[in-house]
């Protein structure tokens, strides 16, 4: 019977858990939609709306690798470029012969989501089997090598078809009818703005809703069994290589989403390849360190504030970057200090959910 209760207290625990998350989602779009119909939102706010979204959908994707899987990857901007480049270039190349914007900017989210989930697979089997800081350092010269790459590679179009070359764009010989679609450093210009804040909206909660199911499956306990004792979990017939590399591949092709979000967001026009460097692997990492390690729900919240903080410092000039660091290292100690831990477990408003839990079970 006390088992019985503990599953039905784990399983609303879940379910309720995942209700507010995505009421907190769908609540913050809902006046955010009724401040732009009222003109009450600002031009700033309103070009962070789509950002906020595949920032979250970036840190919560790679929760998944350092937080489930307990893998520290430095690599995850590179899976997000491979997704902004496909995706964009897919649009700029059927552009004028898929005219549906739903179908063609459906297709483009598809084809960045698989060609980023494809490397995620190439890397994942061979950065998998290392451990530690070896994995990030691979990780990170992956994502390196990405940038480098698309950084010297000239692709055109024409009548005749295709044309790849990596020393200029005139060297592509492009017939009159032909255009550059990717103009090496200069990245991929003139890309539909398809990204809207709805489609932002949706594909975050669907991303939520799978990662968080994912977690409370037979495989995402297999995961975080792999996480917690990588031999226990092989002495009972888990297969590691197969559980690291399903969620390794899974959060690559989530940042091969947000990716295409991006190159597609009207306040990004131009895709370049300097955009998906160490800075931003690093500042994804710091999304989910702040939100909490495996928190699903902090990485959005930590994703969301940080992106907005340093927007809404900019009037104090000099000391906007002070302040931010002052920020972090404040919610640094809040979530991961012993006696900030104990204190939130002790707060009334705990103590109140934990028993009302248990009068449920």
């Amino acid at each position: 019977m006390n088992n019985r209760g503990n599953i039905f207290e784990r399983i609303n625990k879940n379910t309720r858990t995942n209700l507010i998350t995505i009421g907190i989602i769908i609540l913050a779009y809902m006046v955010f939609q009724i401040m732009i119909v009222t003109g009450n939102l600002t031009n700033l706010m309103q070009g962070l709306l789509v950002p906020l979204c595949y920032y979250s959908i970036l840190a919560i994707s790679l929760n998944l690798t350092v937080g489930i899987l307990g893998e520290l990857s430095l690599g995850h901007a590179g899976f997000m470029c491979v997704g902004a480049f496909t995706g964009a270039f897919f649009s700029n190349s059927m552009v004028d012969i898929i005219h549906n914007t739903f179908l063609r900017f459906s297709l483009a989210i598809i084809t960045g989501a698989i060609f980023a989930a494809l490397f995620g697979t190439l890397i994942g089997v061979v950065v998998l089997r290392l451990r530690g800081d070896y994995l990030a350092i691979v990780t990170l010269a992956f994502g390196e090598i990405i940038k480098n790459v698309i950084n010297v590679l000239y692709i055109g179009f024409d009548s005749r078809g295709f044309h790849i070359s990596m020393k200029d764009s005139v060297s592509l010989n492009l017939l009159g009818d032909g255009k550059v679609i990717l103009n090496g450093a200069k990245g991929i210009t003139g890309t539909p703005n398809d990204t809207t804040f709805t489609v932002s909206v949706i594909l975050l909660i669907a991303i939520y809703l799978i990662i968080t199911n994912l977690i409370h499956s037979r495989s995402g306990r297999a995961i975080m069994a792999i996480r917690d004792n990588r031999i226990a979990a092989e002495s009972v017939g888990i297969d590691i290589t197969k559980f690291k590399l399903l969620a390794f591949t899974l959060s690559a092709s989530m940042a091969g989403i947000a990716g295409v979000l991006y190159s597609h967001n009207i306040s990004s026009l131009m895709a370049t390849p300097k955009n998906f460097g160490y800075n931003m692997s690093i500042m994804i990492l710091v999304f989910v360190v702040l939100g909490g390690i495996g928190n699903i729900r902090g990485s959005i919240i930590a994703a969301v504030l940080l992106t907005l903080l340093p927007e809404y410092l900019r009037f104090m000039n000099d000391y906007r970057m002070l302040i931010y660091a002052i920020v972090l290292i404040i919610m640094m100690i809040f979530n991961w200090n012993p006696a900030c831990i104990a204190w939130r477990k002790s707060h009334p408003i705990q103590r109140l959910l934990r028993t009302k839990i248990k009068k449920e079970a």
